[in-house]
């Protein structure tokens, strides 16, 4: 019998002041059976960080060639295409070819850096791409407030990000590999 995605719920209360935007956003989530804390709360994270009333989680894992969350215009052009973990250069050509801007948040301590120093130079000439870089420890703080009903507060000012519980603050502070906005970094 196959395993079912778990689901869980959160609330997100989101003041921005770099964007200007403030929000509260209640979010279903479904974690994949192969799906760690870790993985499903950077995809929560990512969500923080670019949120409209448009971005949507996808199917992610579920479906091959989809991103974790992405933003459609009202037409269907993806606008913004955004994948969690460590993606493979021709899934990132494809989604830079379907999106007008494709971002990855990278994770898994060495093996990102990994993935960052054999891909670097290909993936530098993709002009709609942009890599940012969650450490390992950011990550292991961010999972540990993953539970099946959430109520979160994210601050984000002057390029730092702030996740909290009732209980606990993470400060995200993503690395910046590539800006397609900027070029190579």
């Amino acid at each position: 019998m196959a395993l079912k995605a778990t689901i869980f719920k959160a609330e997100l209360t989101l003041s921005d002041t770099d964007r200007g935007y403030y929000a509260t956003h209640t979010l279903t989530i479904a974690r994949h059976p192969s799906e760690t804390d870790e993985r499903m709360m950077v995809r929560l994270l990512a969500f923080a960080v670019h949120a409209s009333d448009r971005l949507q989680f996808t199917t992610g894992l579920s479906t091959e060639g989809e991103p974790d969350l992405w933003q459609r215009s009202p037409t269907g052009e993806i606008e913004l295409w955004i994948d969690v973990g460590l993606p493979d250069e021709k899934h990132l050509r494809k989604a830079c070819g379907r999106a007008r801007q494709v971002i990855v948040y990278a994770y898994g301590g060495s093996k990102a850096g990994i993935w960052w120093q054999r891909l670097r130079d290909s993936l530098g000439r993709l002009d709609r791409l942009s890599v940012f870089e969650l450490s390992r420890q950011t990550t292991v703080e961010l999972a540990a407030l993953a539970q099946r009903g959430m109520n979160l507060g994210c601050l984000i000012s002057d390029g730092s990000i702030w996740l909290s519980d009732a209980g606990n603050n993470v400060c995200v502070e993503p690395a910046c590999w590539l800006n397609a906005s900027l070029g190579k970094q």
